[in-house]
């Protein structure tokens, strides 16, 4: 799926949705910001690999449940679930979703940069590491990272041992419940020039005036 202007000058972003959320749900639920980057940037919206099953006990610091609910990789692969705030030594489910968005961005091909929401923001800075090494499968510009957090799972701490050096934005909640900002923030720590979008509000996609020039500034640095 793909909204925004054809001139010569959109850029074209993919869009990793989160936790419980799929690609649908995603660009329903950031229209306020294609709406604010229309003519400027494409969002393109693309569908994790795993289905999430609705399971009791599960923890409750994670969004809410889609009816198509989908997941990049689980923190619990015996219950199927995931939790940000789990330090696991498992990552079920994370090659074939970066085989999935490998297949979008050649299927999209040319990306311009990576939008991630939550997990798909978490997602999206794992992306980054394995650009900065080399991965031909990713070629992109920069990212912007919407409550972001840096994986819990053991097996992915390698990602983060070098300053990544893509040029990135993270969007902040200060009253964010599911992902504080504090988690923002040390993931925006292992970038090496991050920039910062701070907003009062909680766990969504902030897009109002102001923010929406903090976005187009940003854009601007790679519409060429």
């Amino acid at each position: 799926m793909a909204e925004g202007a054809s001139g010569p000058r959109s850029l074209r972003l993919l869009c990793l949705h989160g936790y419980r959320q799929d690609a649908g749900s995603f660009r329903a639920r950031s229209g306020a910001l294609r709406k604010a980057l229309r003519g400027r940037a494409e969002l393109l919206f693309v569908d994790a690999p795993h289905v999430v099953a609705a399971r009791p006990g599960e923890a409750s610091l994670l969004e809410p449940l889609d009816s198509s609910a989908r997941g990049w990789w689980f923190s619990n692969p015996q219950e199927g679930t995931f939790s940000a705030l789990e330090e696991t030594s498992s990552c079920k489910g994370l090659e074939e979703s970066l085989e999935a968005v490998a297949e979008a961005c050649a299927e999209h091909s040319p990306i311009d940069g990576l939008l991630g929401f939550s997990q798909g923001a978490a997602l999206a800075a794992l992306i980054c590491a394995l650009k900065q090494r080399g991965d031909l499968h990713f070629q992109f510009d920069f990212a912007i990272l919407i409550a972001g957090f840096k994986s819990r799972s053991l097996d992915h701490q390698s990602y983060y041992q070098e300053p990544i050096q893509v040029p990135s934005l993270h969007v902040l909640g200060e009253t964010d419940r599911v992902i504080p900002a504090e988690m923002s923030q040390e993931l925006a720590s292992h970038f090496s020039e991050p920039l910062f979008l701070t907003h009062p509000g909680g766990h969504f996609v902030p897009a109002s005036a102001a923010q929406k020039k903090t976005y187009l500034e940003f854009l601007d640095r790679f519409g060429k």
